[in-house]
C-alpha cells in the first residue's frame, strides 16, 4: 500500500472517493492520492478538511438500506415485503445476506477513515497550523471512529478493535475482542473527544461538526448502556448545562418537532451530531432514506419506493394529541404542506398501503427538489440524518437519575421526560416506570400465539424513546439492554417482540388486521452473524474473543 492519502475538500471529495467492499480491503480503507500526507496537511482548511467524509459518504452503506433494516424491521417499528431486507425483520438473516455485509463495511470504512486522521495527522502536519485546530480536528476522527464501533458492538457483539488499519494490511487476520473491551474502547475515544473538540459556540444553526458537548452527549449515552448511572447523569447534566443545544418548540419559539427534519433546519440547535449529505452529489453521496421511505409520487424524481411501512404495533402506541405521530407516519387523509408546494401541498391517498398496514414513513421523507430550494435528486436528498439529538439527552438524564429502579418520583427524572412530553403535545408523568409487567395472557392481542404472554408495557422511558426516535436507527438498540448490559438472555425484550403486531391488513375502512406477522425471536438473534466474506477471509472472527491490550 502507498504512503499516501488522499483528505480533500468536500466538493472534491464527493466527486473523487471511492469505497470498496472487497473482503480483504477490510483493513484497506483510506483512499489514495498522489496527494502525500508530507504535503497535504500544510494549511488549517486542509486539516479541517480531513474528516469530511466522516460526516457524510464513509457512512452511505449503512444509511442507504442497512441501518433501517437492522434497527427498524428488527424492532418491530416497520414493516416491508422486500426480498432483500425481509429477513431482518423475521430474524433469518443468515451470514451471506448482502445488507449484513454492507452495514459490516460501511462501519469500517468509518472506522479506517478515521484511524487515517488519527494516526497521520500529528506526524505530519505543518508546524504553522494552530495547534487547536489539529487537537480538534483528531476529536473529530476519535469522535466518529467511537460512534462506528458503537454501532458495530450492539450490531455484531464482539469486533476486532482496530487502532490503525495499515497494520493489519498484510495480516488482516485478527481476533475479535469482547464486548466490555469495545465499550472501554469507545468511553477512551469519547474522552479524547471530549478534551479537544472545542464547544460550539453559535447564534442560530452550526456549522454542522461536533463539538465537546457532542462528545459528551454521545458518551452519556454510551455510560447508559453500560448501566453506569452515575456517569450518565453526569454527562448529561454537563451537555444541559453548557447550553450548547436547544430543543426546538420548548427553547426556539415557533419551531415544531416536524420541523426538525425539514432540508432547511439541517444543523439547527437541537443537532448533536448529525450526518452532511449533498444532495445533488449524485447517489451515495446524498441523502437515501427519502428514496426508501417515501410513498410513490411523493419526491417526484422517480424515487419514493415506500419499501418500509410503519407497523401496527408503532401505529398505536401514539397517544391523540402526540404531534410525533404526523411527523413520524402518515395516514391517509394526513396533509402536508411542506411537500408539493407549488401545487398548494399534499395529502397521502385514501389507498396507500405500500406494506399493508394503511400508512407510510414521513421521517425523513422532504419532497421534491423545488420543494428543498432546487437542492436534491433521486436517490439523494440534501435533508441531514440525526446521529442523535440533544432531547435524547434529556431521556438519558431521566433514566440515569432512576439508577435502575423499578419507578420514581424524583422531580429531577420528572422534569427530564415530561419536557419532551409536553414537546410533543402531551401532559405531565407524575411517577416514571421503566420495568415490564408480564399480565394475563388473555389479554394478548388477536392472532398472537396461544402461549405468547400479553405484555403491558410499564416503562415509561423506553416507549417515550420509542415515540421520539422512530425511524432514527435506534429502537432494536434500545430492546437489546433492556434486559441489562451485556447479557446472553433478554426475556424481557423477547416477551414484547412477541405480542407485536407486524401483520398486513384487509381495504376495509377502517381496515382488518390479519395479525400474521407475529415473530419468533430467541437470544441469539440479538446479534447478527459476521457476513459470511468476512470469515472466509478471516476465520479468527469465530474464535473466542482476546481481551485487547490498551496503550
Amino acid at each position: 500500500m502507498k504512503k499516501s492519502i488522499k483528505f480533500l475538500s468536500m466538493i472534491t471529495m464527493l466527486s473523487a472517493v471511492t469505497i470498496t467492499s472487497c473482503k480483504d480491503d477490510f483493513f484497506d480503507r483510506p483512499p489514495q492520492s498522489a496527494i502525500t500526507i508530507n504535503n497535504f496537511y500544510s494549511t488549517a482548511d486542509q486539516v479541517k478538511s480531513s474528516t469530511n467524509i466522516l460526516y457524510s459518504a464513509a457512512w452511505f452503506g449503512w444509511f442507504g438500506k442497512t441501518g433501517w433494516a437492522i434497527t427498524e424491521l428488527a424492532s418491530g417499528n416497520g414493516r416491508t415485503g422486500s426480498s432483500d431486507v425481509v429477513n431482518f425483520g423475521n430474524f433469518s438473516v443468515t451470514n451471506g445476506n448482502f445488507q449484513l455485509e454492507t452495514a459490516w463495511n460501511s462501519l469500517f470504512i468509518v472506522v479506517s477513515q478515521a484511524n487515517g486522521v488519527i494516526n497521520n495527522l500529528p506526524a505530519n502536519v505543518s508546524s504553522s497550523v494552530d495547534k487547536a485546530v489539529v487537537n480538534n480536528t483528531l476529536g473529530e476522527a476519535h469522535l466518529f471512529r467511537a460512534l462506528a464501533y458503537f454501532h458495530l458492538v450492539r450490531s455484531f457483539g464482539n469486533v476486532p478493535i482496530i487502532e490503525n488499519s495499515e497494520d493489519y494490511i498484510k495480516n488482516y487476520q485478527i481476533n475479535t475482542n469482547p464486548i466490555i473491551d469495545v465499550y472501554k474502547f469507545i468511553v477512551q475515544d469519547l474522552k479524547f473527544a471530549q478534551a479537544n473538540l472545542t464547544p460550539m459556540i453559535r447564534a442560530g444553526k452550526s456549522t454542522g461538526r461536533v463539538s465537546s458537548g457532542s462528545a459528551s452527549a454521545l458518551l452519556a449515552k454510551v455510560y447508559l448502556y453500560m448501566q453506569d448511572y452515575a456517569n450518565a447523569r453526569l454527562e448529561a447534566e454537563k451537555v444541559i448545562n453548557s447550553k450548547e443545544f436547544k430543543l426546538y418548540t420548548t427553547d426556539i419559539a415557533g419551531k415544531t418537532y416536524d420541523d426538525l427534519f425539514l432540508t432547511e433546519n439541517n444543523n439547527n440547535e437541537e443537532s448533536v451530531i448529525q450526518l452532511q449529505w449533498a444532495g445533488n452529489g449524485g447517489y451515495g453521496f446524498g441523502n437515501p432514506q427519502q428514496a426508501a421511505f417515501a410513498f410513490g409520487g411523493i419526491t417526484l424524481t422517480g424515487d419514493g419506493y415506500g419499501i418500509i411501512a410503519p407497523t401496527f404495533d408503532l401505529q398505536d402506541i401514539y397517544q391523540p394529541g402526540d404531534v410525533r405521530r404526523k411527523a413520524t407516519i402518515m395516514l391517509p387523509g394526513d396533509f402536508y404542506p411542506n411537500i408539493q408546494k407549488a401545487t398548494g401541498g399534499y395529502t397521502l391517498p385514501a389507498n396507500a398501503s405500500s406494506q399493508g398496514t394503511h400508512a407510510q414513513v414521513k421521517k425523513y421523507v422532504v419532497g421534491s427538489p423545488a420543494d428543498n430550494g432546487n437542492v436534491g435528486s433521486r436517490q439523494s436528498a440534501a435533508n441531514n440524518t440525526y446521529m442523535m439529538r440533544y432531547s435524547e439527552v434529556y431521556l438519558i438524564l431521566a433514566e440515569a437519575v432512576m439508577n435502575g429502579a423499578a419507578t420514581s418520583t424524583d422531580i429531577v427524572a420528572l422534569n427530564a421526560i415530561n419536557k419532551i412530553r409536553n414537546r410533543a403535545g402531551l401532559g405531565n408523568l407524575t411517577q416514571i416506570r421503566r420495568n415490564y409487567t408480564i399480565s394475563n395472557p388473555a389479554l394478548a392481542l388477536p392472532g398472537a400465539p396461544a402461549n405468547t404472554p400479553a405484555l403491558l408495557i410499564k416503562d415509561d422511558i423506553l416507549e417515550e424513546r420509542r415515540k421520539e426516535f422512530a425511524f432514527e436507527n435506534d429502537f432494536w438498540f434500545d430492546l437489546g439492554r433492556i434486559d441489562g448490559f451485556n447479557v446472553t438472555n433478554h426475556p424481557k425484550a423477547i416477551a414484547m417482540i412477541a405480542q407485536q403486531d407486524r401483520g398486513s391488513s384487509n381495504n376495509d375502512n377502517p381496515p382488518k388486521r390479519f395479525g400474521d406477522a407475529y415473530v419468533t425471536i430467541t437470544n441469539k438473534d440479538f446479534f447478527l452473524p459476521y457476513p459470511a466474506n468476512e470469515v472466509a477471509t478471516n476465520p479468527k472472527l469465530l474464535e473466542a474473543p482476546v481481551p485487547y491490550i490498551f496503550k
